[in-house]
């Protein structure tokens, strides 16, 4: 779940609430950005480089909840058309200056991950492939449906979707939410355009003293 900041916000009046929108998950994630956050581990997830391997990772990529852009220039650099979004601001600044120190030309966009469109300022049409490691497991469970239309509205019909998020096997109290695969499957049905292929084993390397923990990757189709 997000920091404390967005559940004090949803006890504001709804009128306070429309007004401040990605203001308290964006202010905890500003603060992470100040320093090192601990899903930075200095290069990419181990479920992310399989997937690079299996080549799965095709045509145009959304990266949704990019953080630093480490992703998202990795898959630049590869002659993939990459975007990424994230809700910090911070994030993206220094996902932009990774992208020019790389020389890859990558769109970082300020954006809400749960409310796009194909004709959001920079997002400029549909998608082949989204890709989101870390950021299912942020959100508050009632977004979580909303999030995957989302994620649907701006993906082709048949275009693939790869949701890397932290697992129900980890101890309670540390790190984020704990993510079962029914939550999953629960996003992602039919109703918000997907068709669950299948939710396997994966691993999240991390900063926290046990230095890596247990993910679920679930591969979706957009219908």
């Amino acid at each position: 779940m997000f920091p404390p900041p967005l559940a004090l916000a949803r006890r504001l009046p709804a009128r306070y609430r429309r007004r401040m929108d990605l203001r308290p998950a964006a202010l905890a994630f500003e603060t992470a950005y100040q320093g090192t956050p601990s899903w930075e581990t200095g290069r990419l997830q181990p479920a992310v480089r399989n997937l690079m391997r299996q080549e799965v990772l095709r045509g145009r990529v959304l990266d949704a909840g990019c953080g630093t852009g480490r992703l998202a220039v990795a898959l630049a650099r590869r002659g993939l058309d990459v975007v990424g979004i994230d809700v910090s601001s911070r994030a993206i600044g220094l996902a932009g200056e990774r992208a020019a120190r790389a020389g890859v030309g990558v769109p970082f966009l300020l954006a809400d991950a749960r409310s796009l469109r194909p004709d959001l300022s920079g997002l400029d049409g549909l998608f082949d492939t989204v890709i989101d490691v870390g950021l299912f497991h942020v959100l508050q469970p009632e977004d979580r449906g909303p999030y995957a239309a989302s994620l649907a509205a701006v993906t082709r019909p048949g275009g693939h979707g790869f949701i890397v998020a932290w697992g129900d096997r980890n101890p309670f109290g540390i790190g984020p939410a704990r993510v079962r695969r029914l939550d999953l499957r629960r996003a992602f049905q039919a109703r918000a355009g997907w068709r669950v292929e299948s939710i396997e084993p994966a691993i999240l390397e991390t900063r926290l003293p046990m230095g890596q923990a247990h993910a679920w990757l679930a591969r979706v189709e957009r219908r």
